[in-house]
């Protein structure tokens, strides 16, 4: 796999004071988000990409929460953040207002994915191991409820699954259960 890595640059911001590196896989350019020094085995949050929820508020969703609670984590204990370029679960963000259209029809998450041909999660985590080298990383406290991402880091020692629990609202709380109950979030 060939990457490209950026210079490093400063990003100040609501959250703290952080360092920005990308690293480009073909098409996508993931960002890492991180405040030095980094800790001797710092929390990485591994965030993919929602541009609803992240950008725009979604409340379908608890990816902001989620981000935002992260940058404030890796801000207060010398962390860092890997945001993945994998909008929709992987399926892009066309395919992604398509799911939401059969949702708002009445299908759950996975059930719209599948109505539109894909799996459930098309995420794919094999470009974190690649980062976390590149930062001398070799053991990390991992914020998050899959149990995918736990399983595909290999060559990481994760010393602790640290909860991402966020509030759950109206507009979420069905899509939350789904998670739970059919993909093995551990919420």
């Amino acid at each position: 796999m060939k990457i490209e890595i950026s210079e490093v640059a400063n990003l100040p911001s609501r959250f703290g004071d952080f360092k920005v590196k990308v690293f480009k896989e073909g098409c996508k350019e993931h960002l890492v988000i991180y405040k030095e020094p980094l800790d001797e085995i710092p929390v990485v949050r591994v965030h993919s990409e929602c541009l609803t929820g992240d950008a725009m508020g979604s409340l379908k969703c608890d990816c902001r929460d989620q981000l935002e609670h992260a940058l404030k984590l890796a801000s207060k204990t010398n962390g860092m953040v890997i945001y993945l370029r994998q909008e929709g679960r992987n399926i892009g963000l066309l395919n992604k207002i398509n799911a939401y259209a059969l949702q708002d029809k009445g299908l759950n998450t996975i059930e719209a994915n599948h109505q539109l041909g894909f799996d459930a999660d098309e995420r794919t985590y094999e470009i974190v191991p690649f980062i976390l080298e590149h930062f001398g990383i070799k053991k990390i406290k991992l914020l998050t409820n899959n149990p995918k991402k736990i399983d595909s880091l290999s060559g990481i020692e994760i010393v602790q699954r640290v909860p991402i629990i966020m509030k759950s609202n109206p507009h979420n709380q069905a899509y939350l259960n789904v998670k739970k109950e059919s993909m093995g979030h551990l919420l």
